[in-house]
């Protein structure tokens, strides 16, 4: 019997969207999908009798349940792995996938960790400080005339591609991973330990620390790894402390 994705697991975090008519359209989408869970980012005034309406019936109880978040760090810090939306590519934002190697890749990850399926705004999508966060992007194919998505569209597409896809049954998955909260923490400590020696400028450190993110990012660290890496900071970090003394 095929393994498929566990969507229990999944959430589709949308950050600052503009229209409640995208929203409840989403939610819909979603829960054909078998997708139950939404998160909203930095907008909180989004009409919910609008949202509801979009969502039908069907998809009405996804809205009623949405979590509401001020800010897009705390929204995601209980995830272990997120994949992030994006039209735009370019070195600034590193390598993506398709949705459909996006979707074979949640599989496996999805059975023992929180993943979230981030979507920017409507007009802008995400900017290169959201998709930091991300360990995955991923990009759908469009033709050269209009590259622009309806939200929904975008969201649909991800989901049936969740959906639809499986693989073989293995004998262990990927373990859980080490939550965003973690992680961020471990980036801003080896961003100061980074500034502190010198290996960082000053006046643009986000940079560097993009590149760090992404090499990193790629062995989907776990908690124990981060652990380690901030103990080696410390030990960094008190051992410069006593040398000047």
């Amino acid at each position: 019997m095929h393994v498929r994705a566990k969507t229990e697991n999944i959430t589709i975090v949308l950050n600052k969207p503009k229209y409640p008519g995208n929203v409840g359209s989403v939610a819909r989408c979603a829960r054909n999908m078998g997708i139950e869970k939404i998160s909203v980012v930095g907008n909180r005034d989004l009409a919910l009798e609008e949202m509801r309406q979009m969502a039908t019936h069907f998809a009405a109880g996804i809205v009623d349940r949405i979590q509401h978040f001020d800010r897009l760090d705390e929204a995601l810090a209980r995830f272990h792995y997120i994949v992030g939306t994006t039209s735009r590519r370019g070195s600034a934002r590193g390598p993506v996938v398709s949705p459909r190697e996006m979707a074979a890749r949640l599989v496996d990850i999805s059975q023992d960790n929180k993943v979230a399926l981030l979507i920017g705004p409507e007009d802008t999508g995400l900017s290169n400080d959201d998709l930091r966060f991300c360990h995955l992007l991923v990009t759908i194919p469009t033709s050269k005339h209009n590259k622009s998505i309806n939200l929904s569209h975008a969201a649909m597409i991800l989901c049936y591609e969740i959906f639809v896809s499986h693989m073989e049954p293995m004998e262990a998955f990927t373990s859980r991973l080490a939550a965003s909260a973690e992680l961020e923490g471990m980036y801003d400590h080896l961003k100061g330990l980074l500034m502190k020696i010198g290996f960082l400028n000053p006046e643009n450190p986000e940079f560097w620390m993009m590149h760090i993110r992404r090499f990193l990012g790629r062995t989907n660290l776990f908690s124990k790894e981060v652990k380690i890496i901030r103990g080696l900071c410390r030990q960094l970090e008190w051992y410069m402390k006593n040398k000047k003394t």
